[in-house]
């Protein structure tokens, strides 16, 4: 007989916001798990195929393989399925050996198979910009989250499969002494190219005045833009 045992690695890029999200993380319970299990070779039957998906490990219980070397990989939840609190899991034993007479245990460790992205904005961003904000994440799936900075999902990861995502937005500026309306302004867009599984993206935005007003994108704490808003935003202005 053949049992799966499956651990969970829940870890991801250690920002601050990582490790504040995954302190309310609950893991997917083991039988919820889809499992795949497939033949590699066999000594008494070189020809002989085998390939069985299961839709629980529960389903094992009252089976026995050939002797033989054997492949499994389970998964949880659609990583083409994006979106807040949508987790996605995978994991895989590449070798293991059935033999006569003998129950073997297979060890499994499944991983988040998706990237997560967050945006933030710091107190003087919201401050300079007191007119109000507003951004979207756009995957490469085609979704669009929109306003991501507001709302109950603040602060709250997007889980979305591993491919480039842009973040894209307005912001508008304080209104003036007169009462008129404040300027609207279209933020640079930040994109990732490349995500990767298993990693967390926090894209910030920050403003720093002191002198002039300078808009500061980072992305896990590092610095990837900076620009003077009086003179090159106000070419975006509305």
């Amino acid at each position: 007989r053949v049992a799966i045992n499956i651990g969970f690695d829940t870890q991801v890029e250690a920002t601050r916001s990582e490790l504040a999200y995954e302190s309310d993380y609950t893991c997917p319970a083991a039988e919820d798990f889809t499992l795949l299990i497939e033949g590699l070779s066999f000594e008494y039957d070189p020809e002989y195929s085998y390939r069985e998906e299961f839709e629980s490990i529960t389903e094992l219980e009252d089976l026995y393989f050939y002797r033989g070397l054997y492949r499994a990989s389970v998964s949880y939840g659609d990583v083409a399925v994006e979106g807040y609190d949508k987790p996605a899991f995978v994991g895989v034993e590449e070798s293991f050996e059935v033999e006569a007479r003998k129950n073997v245990t297979v060890e499994i460790t499944a991983k988040i198979a998706n990237a997560l992205v967050l945006v933030e904005v710091t107190e003087d961003f919201k401050k300079y910009f007191a007119g109000g904000h507003s951004f979207n994440v756009v995957t490469a799936k085609g979704n669009t989250f929109e306003n991501v900075t507001a709302g109950d999902k603040a602060g709250e990861p997007i889980f979305i499969a591993p491919a480039s995502f842009t973040v894209v937005g307005t912001a508008t500026k304080q209104p003036n002494q007169s009462g008129s309306q404040g300027t609207v302004v279209t933020l640079p867009e930040y994109k990732m190219e490349s995500a990767a599984a298993q990693t967390f993206y926090t894209v910030k935005f920050d403003v720093e005045d002191a002198g002039q007003a300078t808009l500061k994108i980072t992305l896990n704490e590092e610095l990837v833009e900076s620009i003077d808003i009086e003179q090159e935003l106000n070419d975006n202005a509305q």
